[in-house]
């Protein structure tokens, strides 16, 4: 929930909003659940669409100018495939990032993507280009932004395997930057990218690779992406992996598979994956969540970390992030 001042920031970097170039491209009161894959949760007391690069230079303007701005939560929003957003809303900005950063060119050896261009989007222009090493993104439903603030991965591979840097900027003070693989400090499902920042754009280094046999591989990834996961409305895996064990495993082991709480269920296809009802509920989810954390902790010792990212739930237990993230 939002203090007194937080509120008060927050109206006024409304007004500000209000009052610039970007009105248009800005919604007040905005429902969130339709920009994610669980389709559920509340809405955002703004939501911002920065289409170009001026957009961008303009919002951090408009921030650094609002007084009381540095007091108002903000969160960038992708796909919104690993995204849980509370049934209340976020009491904050939303930044949506749209037409120039959707983007995907070609150099040599090189495949130069912006920030909202789909995963899979990439993985088959990198493969029409020829090029291999990036095949496994057609599997995962984000956008690149998300995939390098939480260093996504599947099949055996991870976004730090061939991004040689990125170029991000901080929104509270519109300084640009760009940060080499190193600088980014990549970890499991983690990296350095901090809340206050936004990738734009991404540099993959990849390697000569044969068309037919990409595209192969493409379809091999797909249809076993169809044969193991489920579909509809859920947020991939809830949890990470812990050191040596499966998530899904572990789940599975301690009778969760199937089990539900209100509009929730596990899935009963795979464990690590939570499926919503049409017109369910995020504290559903969030319930079952613990739950399962619950149950993996008493049945084996092991304490779940949330993949799933939360936005507009204060202080919950176990997420592993305190912070408002650039979801997939």
């Amino acid at each position: 929930m939002s203090n007194p001042a937080d509120s008060s920031s927050l109206s006024v970097a409304a007004e500000a909003l209000r009052s610039s170039e970007l009105s248009q491209k800005t919604r007040f009161d905005a429902p969130l659940g339709p920009l994610t894959s669980y389709r559920v949760g509340g809405c955002a007391a703004a939501l911002v669409t920065v289409d170009t690069r001026n957009d961008v230079s303009t919002l951090c303007e408009v921030l650094a100018g609002a007084e009381g701005s540095s007091d108002v939560a903000l969160s960038v929003v992708g796909r919104g495939s690993n995204l849980l957003v509370s049934d209340d809303g976020f009491a904050g900005i939303v930044i949506v990032l749209g037409r120039d950063f959707a983007e995907i060119s070609v150099r040599d050896k090189t495949i130069v993507a912006g920030a909202a261009a789909k995963l899979p989007v990439v993985a088959r222009a990198s493969v029409n280009a020829e090029l291999a090493g990036f095949e496994w993104a057609v599997g995962v439903p984000g956008s690149v932004g998300g995939a390098v603030r939480m260093n996504a991965g599947g099949h055996g591979a991870e976004i730090k395997d061939s991004l040689t840097s990125a170029q991000l900027v901080d929104l509270r003070t519109g300084e640009h930057v760009w940060r080499s693989n190193k600088d980014l400090e990549f970890s499991y499902r983690s990296s350095s990218v901090r809340a206050t920042e936004l990738v734009l754009e991404a540099h993959f280094e990849l390697i000569p690779g044969d068309s037919a046999a990409g595209k192969a591989q493409l379809l091999e990834i797909v249809q076993w992406r169809r044969a193991n996961q489920p579909g509809g409305q859920n947020a991939g895996s809830v949890f990470t992996n812990p050191d040596g064990a499966s998530a899904g495993r572990l789940i599975e082991s301690v009778g969760a598979k199937g089990l539900r709480i209100g509009t929730a269920e596990v899935s009963p296809k795979h464990a690590n994956f939570i499926q919503a009802d049409e017109n369910g509920r995020a504290a559903d989810i969030l319930s079952l969540m613990k739950e399962i954390q619950r149950l993996v902790f008493e049945g084996h010792g092991i304490e779940l970390v949330y993949e799933t990212q939360l936005l507009g739930f204060d202080h919950v237990f176990g997420s592993g992030t305190d912070i408002h993230p650039d979801s997939r």
